[in-house]
């Protein structure tokens, strides 16, 4: 639709990290890059897209999060003609990812990052552009413009596509796993994960984009969703419920634990007042790892909150 490709990028499980080819006239740009291990699906996806390698103009990354920028180094080396667009918060990182392989590092272990993100390839400086908001890119004469959007993290933008009217919006507007459809359409929670939460910020980014009437968004986890304007609405509600669950338990010295199994409360009765079917426990399964890191997410948040 729109020349917009999907991606599944490999990572985690399948239908669960999306990047996206976007063809106009010819020519192309990746939003998002997934991991080093993605990298031949971006180029089997160029070629399904008739497009060659010296094609592409653009590779747009919505924050640096390992999960949707590890890969861009190594892609850019396949990608002659291509710059690298980032937010400015993000793009020393790409240009020396020390500090962020490090931070990752000491998070997963050494043999959990190659094995999940492998190795993460520096990206010439001369071949970073730094998108500042309201940075706009011409991709053969399609309007791609880049918002600052923090909430998830202070380095994220969204990518507002004007020819399909839509949004690419990596992790600002939440996660929606196509199991958790139903007929009343798509099921969204909001990602709270470590370390740049800020419910303010968020309610202010999903606003923001919300002003552009967009006819979708695209997630990268996981894919198109339509019903923007309910969907807004839910994030807007989930958000303020996950506030209110962290701050009842910001002194509790095992509050990660309990606020990951208030979490898995909440979105279990949301899912099923949505009609999902699937048993309480198959939800929590699913949604098990955004669980923990939206609970570790909060955590810090509070810590923040509280100085």
């Amino acid at each position: 639709m729109h020349g917009i490709h999907t991606i599944d990028t490999g990572f985690g499980r399948p239908a669960f990290d999306a990047a996206y080819l976007v063809v106009e006239r010819g020519r192309g740009a990746f939003i998002d890059s997934g991991t080093a291990h993605s990298v031949p699906r971006f180029l089997q996806a160029l070629r399904t897209a008739g497009l060659r390698t010296c094609d592409v103009d653009w590779v747009i990354l919505t924050h640096v999060h390992l999960d949707h920028a590890g890969g861009a180094g190594e892609l850019m080396t396949h990608l002659p003609n291509a710059r690298l667009a980032v937010h400015p918060r993000g793009a020393r990182h790409m240009i020396d990812p020390a500090a962020l392989v490090a931070g990752a590092t000491a998070v997963y272990g050494e043999a959990a990052m190659r094995r999940d993100y492998g190795d993460i390839t520096p990206v010439a400086s001369d071949r970073v552009v730094e998108a500042s908001d309201g940075f706009a890119i011409d991709l053969a004469g399609r309007a791609l413009l880049c918002l600052d959007t923090p909430g998830h993290a202070k380095h994220h933008i969204a990518i507002h596509d004007e020819r399909a009217n839509a949004f690419f919006t990596g992790d600002v507007f939440g996660l929606s796993y196509r199991e958790l459809d139903t007929a009343r359409g798509p099921f969204i929670i909001p990602t709270t994960s470590p370390v740049q939460f800020d419910p303010d910020e968020a309610h202010a980014s999903i606003d923001r984009m919300l002003r552009y009437a967009p006819e979708a968004m695209y997630l990268t986890h996981y894919d198109r969703v339509e019903d923007v304007a309910r969907l807004a609405q839910d994030l807007h509600e989930q958000i303020d419920a996950m506030v209110a669950i962290g701050r009842r338990h910001a002194g509790d010295p095992d509050r990660e634990r309990r606020i990951a199994d208030e979490f898995a409360a909440l979105y279990v009765d949301r899912a099923q007042g949505h009609g999902v079917t699937l048993a309480p426990e198959s939800v929590v399964a699913l949604l098990e790892v955004d669980i923990r890191l939206n609970a570790q997410g909060m955590a810090v948040w509070l810590d923040r909150a509280a100085r």
